[in-house]
């Protein structure tokens, strides 16, 4: 079966600032993406875990599959967002089938 390259980006952003990355996403014409919650992780300030908070606190992370031809709009856009908040973003190579899709 043939593959096509692609670009896999994740974004790990305050739950918050989900709707404001994915208008900025959709702005610079990304036109897919999925949003996971992410229950805890480790980092540069220790252990966290979304156990015990509040209406949307918290982290999700937001996954995109592109072209990558697209990936210099795609991470100016989220950097938009991401520069001044607590994030993580991450790119990798990707192989994706049906690449009219993306």
């Amino acid at each position: 079966m043939e593959t096509h390259t692609a670009k896999r980006v994740e974004i790990v952003i305050e739950a918050p600032l989900e709707r404001r990355l994915t208008d900025a996403l959709t702005q610079a014409g990304v036109t897919g993406y999925t949003i996971l919650p992410v229950r805890g992780g480790s980092g540069r300030s220790g252990q966290w875990t979304r156990e015990g908070q509040i209406g949307r606190a918290g982290m999700v992370a937001v996954v995109c599959l592109i072209k990558p031809e697209r990936l210099d709009g795609l991470l100016e856009a989220a950097f938009t967002v991401v520069e001044k908040h607590i994030g993580v973003v991450s790119i990798t190579d990707a192989q994706v089938l049906r690449a009219e899709r993306f």
